[in-house]
């Protein structure tokens, strides 16, 4: 359980550091191609906001990044399931003001990752 809680962990981070790559260095260039429905012409002006966007995304990622690292493993569960909350609370926003698949690819790996994290500590 332990396993498959840290694997999903580290596929979180990986899509997080994915979504700081391409909000703050490939806004105007490749995330047009993954944001399609978002008009084109308002790639460059929102480039600003994009970017601090990605940046959040980091902290994300490098949260869980680091709650791979800690040795305590009580420490490690919780820390874990504060920055997989923090993921899961903002990809159900998005799922709801923005895009329903932002659940999908946000929250739910997520929301699977704290489920895995609360059976292992619990049973």
């Amino acid at each position: 359980m332990l396993l498959a809680a840290k694997f999903i962990i580290v596929v979180v981070a990986i899509l997080h550091f994915y979504f700081l790559w391409l909000e703050m260095f490939a806004w105007t260039t490749k995330a047009k191609k993954v944001f399609r429905s978002f008009p084109e012409d308002l790639f460059e002006p929102t480039k600003t906001l994009a970017a601090n966007q990605g940046l959040y995304n980091g902290f994300l990622a490098a949260g869980l990044v680091w709650s791979l690292l800690i040795h305590d493993s009580l420490w490690q569960v919780y820390v874990a399931l504060f920055f997989l909350g923090c993921v899961a609370v903002a990809g159900i926003y998005g799922a709801a003001t923005a895009s329903k698949k932002i659940f999908t690819i946000q929250a739910l790996p997520a929301l699977v990752g704290i489920i895995l994290l609360l059976l292992h500590h619990f049973l």
